[in-house]
């Protein structure tokens, strides 16, 4: 099915944590929000969920309007909270036997879903161990395995990758990418990750509340012009600004990275390298180095700060 959010808005107090956000998700589509805390992103997740109410704006299913906090709308959903919601005392079948009697299950329906969830995320084996054995990529495909009992029309994650490391980040998007595939589902998520919002169709750039720009990501990828030159050094500031007066470049200062680091775009970036390493003394320079665009290099473009920097 469809969702199309029309002017999306919340306050808490004098701040707008969602401000007039509009975007149509379609139908199987894997529709991402991206942005660093404090960007609007989990306030938007819980907009969808129903756990809080809009003040103003308006949400649509498939052309017709609908409230988030209608009973028969929040039925349709699967939502996959940012903070495990797992028993660690109970094993991942009795989790999952759980859920199922919170959907309202007949054993009849739970039990083979149970065997089948179980049997997709490759969790078999260590269906009768306590969750708390468990690693965290394990807890996170038992937590996707358990919302999808009841077989949801949208699925809603909050930031569902969260402490994973990057092999279980992908293990869990290809089976997620399957699932959706094969039911087709509408999947939404928020995200900080530039690694985890490529696995998505499209993303919505979020800063402040505000929707700064949406489209694939290759689209979004493409607002930067040609390969980024990465440079790390002490005292990053005095080499933008030489950088700026003697070879009019636009140097961008991300200090969410331990040293600080320098981006610059550059269309033909293998050429201006050598020029870079020339201009300063041995030693100056303790890294510099070149890759294509990612998506965390589209939000500095777009906002100045890095995605690991608080949003404005």
């Amino acid at each position: 099915m469809s969702l199309r959010l029309e002017g999306l808005t919340r306050r808490f107090g004098a701040r707008v944590a969602v401000d007039q956000l509009t975007v149509e998700i379609k139908r199987g589509e894997i529709f991402g929000f991206l942005g660093p805390n404090g960007a609007g992103k989990s306030t938007t997740f819980q907009l969808l969920t129903g756990l809080l109410a809009p003040d103003a704006g308006t949400l649509y299913l498939d052309g017709q309007a609908v409230s988030a906090l209608d009973a028969r709308f929040r039925a349709r959903l699967g939502v996959v909270f940012q903070h495990p919601s797992l028993d660690g005392k109970l094993t991942g079948r009795e989790n999952l036997e759980l859920g199922a009697a919170l959907y309202g299950l007949p054993r009849t329906v739970a039990r083979p879903r149970i065997q089948e969830g179980l049997a997709l995320f490759e969790l078999t084996d260590r269906a009768h161990e306590p969750v708390e054995r468990y690693s965290g990529g394990m807890r996170r495909r038992l937590e996707l395995a358990r919302v999808l009992l009841h077989r949801p029309e949208i699925l809603i994650m909050d930031e569902p990758s969260a402490g994973l490391d990057q092999a279980s980040l992908r293990r869990f998007w290809q089976q997620l990418i399957t699932l959706r595939t094969e039911r087709e589902m509408t999947v939404l998520c928020t995200t900080h990750q530039p690694e985890e919002a490529a696995y998505c169709d499209r993303l919505a750039v979020l800063d402040g509340g505000r929707l700064i720009a949406c489209g694939t990501p290759e689209e979004l990828r493409k607002r930067v012009g040609g390969d980024v030159i990465t440079i790390e050094a002490e005292r990053p500031e005095e080499i933008a600004a030489t950088l700026r007066a003697e070879l009019h470049l636009d140097p961008q200062l991300v200090t969410d990275s331990d040293p600080p680091r320098l981006l610059i775009e550059a269309p033909r970036a293998h050429e201006l390298i050598p020029r870079l390493v020339e201009r300063f003394p041995s030693g100056r320079l303790l890294s510099v180095g070149m890759r294509p665009p990612s998506l965390g290099d589209v939000f500095v473009k777009l906002t100045g700060r890095g995605l690991g920097q608080e949003a404005a």
